[in-house]
Formats: C-alpha cells, structure tokens, sequence
C-alpha cells in the first residue's frame, strides 16, 4: 500500500511505487481525488487506487478472505443493469 497526500513525503511514495512494481509486486494507491491526475502514471501500475483507507480494509478484506463489502449505497442499492436497462433494444 503507498500512500500519497499533503502529509506524506511524494517523492518517496512515488520511490516506493515504482522500486515495487519494477519487483513485480502488487500497489495499492490510497490517496485524495484532488491528486489523482498527477498520479496517474502511478495508478496506472497500482492493482487497486483508494481515495480513503476504508476500501484499502475493503480490498484486503476481500483479497484475504473474499469478503465482499457491503454496497455503498447501503439499502437502496440498485445494480447499474437496472438503473440504466439491460442494454440497446435495438442492437
């Protein structure tokens, strides 16, 4: 996991990123949206990019144990295929 943001040194996260993936290891990115355009090249490599450390628990969860995490949206979840149609009815 590297984390980037105004408390972090960048440098060194980015260090970090590209040693690992020129290791051929896994990267999850965690950082704020406002920063995602200057990371892209980083994102880019990174298996998962997090914007809060509650969906780096998520993957890890996930990636561990199969642990899905509950949708977002909580109760009023409705999956995109439903909100948006199945698709052209006219293909």
């Amino acid at each position: 996991v590297v984390r980037f943001g105004e408390k972090y040194r960048q440098w060194n996260a980015a260090f970090d990123a590209g040693y690992a993936a020129a290791m051929g290891k896994s990267i999850i990115t965690l950082h704020p949206p406002a920063i995602s355009h200057m990371l892209k090249e980083v994102n880019a490599n990174a298996s998962v990019v997090c914007e809060d450390p509650s969906q780096v628990v998520d993957t890890l969860a996930y990636i561990i144990n199969g642990d899905l995490p509950p949708p977002r949206d909580g109760d009023e979840y409705v999956p995109i295929a439903d909100r948006l149609g199945k698709g052209n009815p006219n293909p």
